[in-house]
């Protein structure tokens, strides 16, 4: 078994994961008649919208990064326009100039951590928002605590909640994080090693290379 955690629902190659978070999809209609672009922040939106209304494959896609563009492209859809930035602020900033006016809907978890919306409407942009979906925590006592000497993948503010929710930190731990935001919510008192690159697979890489130079 891999001593490599990723705090996800979904498997990943060359880990094990813990789910802590679950998620929770609405079932809402949603009309996508009046708007020309659709902006997704996760694939979870993707998935979200889809059970509800798959008729949003027409419309211009504006994703944030590879996860969500594969989703997408797993689905059927097409990409008008894909982040540089993985990072929701950074990512209102690439696009605002491109919708100036443009009518526009947001699909959104009920939280997020980035001005997005703000950024996007400050600029002139005709945006709407969707709340589809909800991170939560998972029942703590459907989880096992990983062994000592464990890498543990943090993917997103959510799962730094709801892992130390569950679960003491133990010093022979190493945290990997995702990026800066999610770096941003980390306990202080945890130190932690960031991905360069802003993918679970990254991290999952990036956790191995600190195992082998361990042995």
């Amino acid at each position: 078994m891999s001593d490599i955690f990723v705090l996800s629902p979904k498997p990943f190659a060359g880990a094990a994961n813990l789910p802590v978070i679950v998620f929770d999809y609405y079932d809402i209609e949603v009309d996508i008649n009046p708007y020309k672009v659709l902006i997704f922040t996760s694939k979870n939106g993707v998935y979200a919208l889809d059970q509800v209304n798959a008729c949003w494959k027409s419309r211009d896609i504006y994703s944030i990064g590879s996860g969500t563009s594969e989703a997408i492209r797993a689905l059927g859809g097409k990409i008008t326009y894909e982040a540089k930035s993985s990072y929701g602020d950074h990512f209102a900033t690439e696009i605002k100039k491109h919708l100036e006016g443009v009518k526009t809907l947001f699909i959104r978890p009920k939280t997020v951590t980035s001005r997005l919306g703000e950024i996007l409407r400050e600029a002139g942009v005709d945006l709407e928002e969707e709340i589809l979906y909800e991170t939560k925590c998972n029942d703590c006592d459907k989880l096992t605590k990983p062994p000592k000497g464990a890498f543990i993948i943090f993917s997103s503010p959510s799962t730094i909640d709801c892992f130390f929710r569950c679960f003491r930190w133990d010093e022979s731990y190493t945290a990997v994080v995702i990026g800066e935001k999610t770096a941003s919510f980390m306990p202080k008192k945890v130190p932690f090693v960031m991905s360069e690159r802003q993918t679970i697979p990254a991290c999952i890489e990036l956790a191995e290379s600190l195992r082998q130079n361990q042995k």
